[in-house]
This record gives C-alpha cells, sequence and structure tokens, in this order.
C-alpha cells in the first residue's frame, strides 16, 4: 500500500518536445510546453489522468486560424494554459492535468455566468454544483457548496470574482485540490495557505471572460487508432432571458404552446443553461435561485438521467438535514443506525421523512435538459417533483406530448425551447 500511495507522489518525466505544431492546411499553429520552475525545479504537468501516463501542457504561440469565415481564439488569450509561476501562488503538489482540465472547465462554464459574482465546484471534470449572487462571492461559493457537499471533497473551485475575506474563510474550512480565482484580496492567500496541498492559482482573465463569447477554439478528440475528430467548440446561443424560443410544436393541425417562464424562472434557466455547457451528456439540471439544486449526468437514456438528478437531490437534501442536525454525514448516522442505535435509527427515520415530503427541495426549481425528449415520460417524471419551468432544445417528433404534460400540470409550468444542443462528451 505504501508503493501504491507513492505513486501518486511521483512527477512523470515527460518525454514531450518544448514545441508542438499543428499544421491545418496553410495555416500554421505553434505550441510551446507550459513548465514552471517550483522549489528550484523545472516542473511540467504532474501526470496525466492517471500516475502513470506523463502528460504535457502546451500554450498556443504563435499562429492563428480562421475557418469557415470564423477566426478562432489566438495567441495572447490563454487562460489555463498562460499560467506562470507568479500565477501559482502556492503549488501544493503542483498541478497534474485532472486539475487544470477542471480548471479549464470551470472558465468554461463562468464564460456565461460574468453578470454576477458566480463559483463552480468541480470534480472529475463535472460540476458538483454552481451558484451566482448578486450578495456577493462567498454566498455563491457557500450555494454552490451546499448543492452537494460530499462531492465537492476534494473539489476544484473556480470563481469570476477576486476572493475576499469571507470566500476565502469559508474556503479554509473544507477540504479542496485548487482554488482558481482573477485575484486575491489582501491577506485571502495567507488564509487559504492554511491548507498545505491546496493549489492556489490566480487566473487574470477570469475578470473578463466576455472575449470568449462566440468565438470558438479548436476542439479535437483522439481515437483509439489514433485517429483525430476536429470540431468548433460549443457556443452557448442563449446569453441572456430575451433569447428563449417559445414552446411550440404543432401535429395533425393541432397547435400546442407552453406558458412562457416568469422573469425569475428565465433568470433561472438562463443560469443552468449556462452550468449546462459544462456537463457531461446525457444531462440534465435542477437550478432555484441562482443555484443549481442537482445535476444529473452522463445517462444513456433521458428519462434516466431526470431520475439520477431526483435521486442525488433527495440524497444530498437528507444529507444537509443531516450535517445540520449531528455535523455529520448521512452516511455516517446511516452506518450508526445499521449498528444497533436507536437514537441514530430514529433520527435517520425523520430525516428521510422529511426529505419525501420535501421532495428533497425541488419543489419551485427549474430544469434544463442538454438534448430534447424523446418522450413525455422525462418531463412527467420531473414535473411529480414539483417543478415550475423547464428548457430544452426541442425538435423531438413528440414535442405536441412534451408540451401537452407542462399543459397539463396543476399548476401549469412553463417550458422553453433552446433551439440548441449542448451535448458534451
Amino acid at each position: 500500500m505504501a508503493d501504491l500511495k507513492k505513486k501518486y507522489h511521483t512527477i512523470q518525466q515527460d518525454p514531450f518536445p518544448d514545441t508542438m505544431r499543428l499544421v491545418i492546411g496553410d495555416q500554421e499553429l505553434v505550441f510551446a510546453k507550459r513548465t514552471w520552475t517550483i522549489e528550484g525545479e523545472a516542473k511540467g504537468l504532474r501526470y496525466g489522468e492517471n500516475p502513470d501516463q506523463p502528460a504535457a501542457l502546451y500554450a498556443l504561440e504563435a499562429g492563428s486560424l480562421e475557418l469557415g469565415g470564423v477566426t478562432f481564439r489566438e495567441q495572447g488569450q490563454g487562460l489555463v494554459s498562460a499560467l506562470t509561476e507568479e500565477h501559482i501562488l502556492q503549488s501544493g503538489k503542483h498541478p497534474g492535468k485532472i486539475n487544470l482540465t477542471d480548471v479549464d472547465n470551470g472558465i468554461n462554464i463562468l464564460q456565461y455566468l460574468g453578470a454576477k459574482p458566480a463559483a463552480v465546484i468541480l470534480k472529475h471534470n463535472n460540476p458538483c454544483g454552481a451558484a451566482w449572487s448578486d450578495q456577493g462571492l462567498a454566498t455563491a461559493l457557500e450555494n454552490a457548496f451546499a448543492c452537494d457537499r460530499i462531492a465537492a471533497f476534494g473539489g476544484t473551485v473556480v470563481v469570476n470574482r477576486p476572493i475576499d475575506q469571507a470566500t476565502a474563510t469559508f474556503l479554509s474550512q473544507s477540504y479542496f485540490e485548487v482554488v482558481a480565482a482573477p485575484d486575491y484580496e489582501a491577506g485571502t492567500v495567507d488564509i487559504l495557505q492554511g491548507r498545505k496541498n491546496l493549489r492556489i492559482l490566480q487566473v487574470p482573465g477570469l475578470a473578463n471572460l466576455d472575449f470568449l463569447l462566440q468565438r470558438p477554439y479548436l476542439d479535437i478528440k483522439s481515437l483509439t487508432d489514433g485517429g483525430m475528430v476536429v470540431q468548433f467548440s460549443f457556443r452557448n446561443q442563449i446569453t441572456s432571458a430575451e433569447q428563449w424560443e417559445p414552446a411550440r410544436a404543432e401535429k395533425d393541425g393541432l397547435i400546442v404552446t407552453a406558458r412562457p417562464p416568469s422573469a425569475q424562472e428565465a433568470e433561472d434557466l438562463l443560469f443552468a443553461w449556462a452550468v449546462e455547457a459544462g456537463v457531461t451528456s446525457n444531462s440534465v439540471i435542477f437550478a432555484r435561485n441562482g443555484a443549481t439544486v442537482a445535476i444529473g449526468t452522463g445517462e444513456q437514456d433521458r428519462v434516466g438521467c431526470v431520475e439520477l438528478a431526483i435521486h442525488k437531490a433527495y440524497t444530498k437534501y437528507a444529507d444537509g438535514l443531516a450535517f445540520a442536525q449531528s455535523g455529520g454525514s448521512l452516511y455516517q448516522l446511516k452506518s450508526q443506525a445499521r449498528t444497533g442505535d436507536q437514537e441514530a435509527a430514529q433520527q435517520l427515520e425523520a430525516i428521510e421523512a422529511q426529505t419525501r415530503r420535501e421532495h428533497g427541495g425541488l419543489p419551485g426549481s427549474v430544469m434544463v435538459s442538454d438534448g430534447f425528449f424523446p418522450f413525455r415520460d422525462g418531463v412527467d417524471v420531473a414535473l411529480a417533483e414539483g417543478v415550475s419551468a423547464i428548457a430544452q432544445p426541442g425538435g423531438s417528433i413528440r414535442d405536441v406530448e412534451v408540451i401537452q404534460a407542462v399543459n397539463e400540470a396543476e399548476p401549469q409550468v412553463a417550458m422553453v425551447f433552446t433551439g440548441q444542443r449542448s451535448f458534451k462528451h
């Protein structure tokens, strides 16, 4: 076991060259390998996805790309790949691939949430929780953490405003692997450095991500046989509440339309759709008052991912009750009940009953789906939990049935179309 643990602390000496060139037709992009001098030693990525995978980080150094009349992101617009020693305020065990790709996906989400202080907590390249708030960054982070404090353990926190005292204090009270922010107010780094292994990153571009909007990067997927699929990166077309498309469909002469969302519902849908850009598909997100309530990721069927998100909502809601009452997790309480602790068993029974009564905190939430609903079953399952509004791409041959589902709900539930799918594989 000691040797196994040592692997996670071992730095891989990567064999990758200092320069990488990518030639696309008559255009060339030149990338330079990123290394940092840490503790007097030049270090690149700690390792790749696993400790036995050497890896390297490259930053665009020269060249530009234009395809189909669209100009791609250019040199000088780097974020994660632009990190230098001065931006690594504390290296901890110094970053590996997973640390940086989690930060990157946080940036991917936050590029659409610049209107308010916002925070995203990520684990394994999916958000555990996200929130934005007019009340400031600390409130946003606390609300994001409340979505799934269990999954947030050892996660990556990415925010779009400078870390203030309240935010730093909150961060210092839990275990995180990475925190990335545009800046840090005086004294906050000292608070965070109480966590010796925390990687503290300053990414100045997080203060102004608007330049990313509608300007793609070249998204490359390598295949098992060594081939590659290249694509334009996803560009979110819904960046304001006014851009929702009315949910309307026609079949056999029957035209149905859905109730439009209220102003609060439209804003919550906008927030959730922004977060959806960073979630592995098939996925749905429940959100309320500018914070995620539950995130269902990576399911093979649409109704299944709704059910998964509901299950997570119930579980995390019950855990929140358990933590508030006893300072321990739901799973600790279950373990105590299994060993014959009658007080714990009674407390667990009461918590589970309250969770069922309150539908895991889902009533009044909105739901977004990254793909259309092929059947109304996924919508019906969500309606049973009390959602008030739904956003989805539209375009299913059963859109009429899906809209009828929200129209039949009591009270009537709103629905809008995005007009685009948001799959992320």
